[in-house]
């Protein structure tokens, strides 16, 4: 049978997930309208109805393309990226409102009732059978959304997390300015490696910034120092050092002091019991004088 031949009969009788694609393209407007009547978008983009009926453009344009590929039930593919960060962001509102994940996987999946409603309309010439392979087909297509909606919805939702837990540990350990030229930081609770990095750089911005030339590391509220928590401490000063400033470890207490002999660490740096006498030993070595102020009179310190 001659090539030209094939390829008309293939054009009058085209595949479901051709048929599929071909809906989705020609009847995307219709599709749009009705989209922008369901919750998931209606309780999205609620500035104008024209927001939602873009977003669901959109939506039913990478669905066709999703579908022109023959691959309607592939999660990744590349029809679907250009609208991933808004389907994060429509999935995220509406977590924001109080929806379970179950309840928005619902909202994704009746988007599937109007759009094979509008497909079955649109095919009236076409044999029930074929009707009801596109209509699966579509519904396919449409599982596969949902899929896509779930997973970027989880992927954002982490991002989300990992940049609280940053933010978390920025505000759990803040740089204090104590003096012209001397600055602390106050740890309490475990020192792991996710904060000791955030402790190095906040510290090192903050000596930069106040051009300190001595960085307090108070340790009092650290329960326990271990090996690795010495290799945190040991590693931040001698980033503090390669910024031209000394670092000070302040509140070492008995029972710290006590584990580091008996792990045999060696602490290469001053130290000092209370954050009050490593205040007093920076400001010494600035050379200020501190002096108590008694009824008798002041005198030094």
């Amino acid at each position: 049978m001659p090539e030209h031949d094939t390829a008309a009969r293939n054009a009058q009788n085209p595949t479901p997930t051709e048929e599929v694609g071909a809906f989705l393209s020609r009847r995307r407007e219709q599709i749009a309208q009705r989209w922008a009547d369901e919750p998931l978008f209606r309780a999205v983009f609620t500035v104008s109805r024209d927001e939602a009926v873009e977003a669901g453009r959109a939506i039913a344009d990478a669905l066709a393309q999703v579908a022109g590929s023959g691959r309607v039930e592939d999660t990744d593919g590349s029809g679907f990226t250009p609208v991933r960060e808004q389907l994060a962001m429509t999935a995220a509102s509406r977590a924001r409102a109080g929806l379970t994940t179950a309840q928005i996987s619902r909202e994704v999946d009746a988007l599937r009732v109007p759009a094979v409603d509008l497909l079955v309309a649109d095919l009236p010439q076409a044999s029930s059978e074929h009707v009801r392979e596109c209509a699966t087909t579509l519904t396919a297509l449409m599982g596969t959304l949902r899929l896509v909606v779930m997973e970027t919805s989880l992927t954002e939702g982490q991002a989300l997390i990992d940049r609280q837990q940053v933010q978390l540990l920025e505000v759990a350990t803040p740089v204090i300015r104590l003096w012209d030229g001397i600055v602390a930081v106050p740890l309490i609770g475990t020192l792991d490696s996710a904060r000791s990095q955030v402790v190095m750089e906040t510290l090192l911005e903050s000596v930069v910034d106040q051009q300190a030339r001595f960085a307090i590391l108070d340790i009092t509220g650290v329960p326990t120092v271990d090996s690795l928590v010495a290799q945190h401490l040991m590693k931040t000063v001698a980033a503090v050092r390669l910024m031209g400033a000394e670092c000070v470890v302040s509140g070492i207490r008995p029972a710290i002091a006590q584990t580091i002999v008996h792990l045999g660490l060696d602490l290469p740096v001053v130290t000092r019991s209370s954050l009050a006498d490593a205040l007093a030993y920076a400001l010494h070595r600035l050379g200020a004088d501190i002096v108590s102020v008694t009824p008798g009179g002041a005198g030094p310190r």
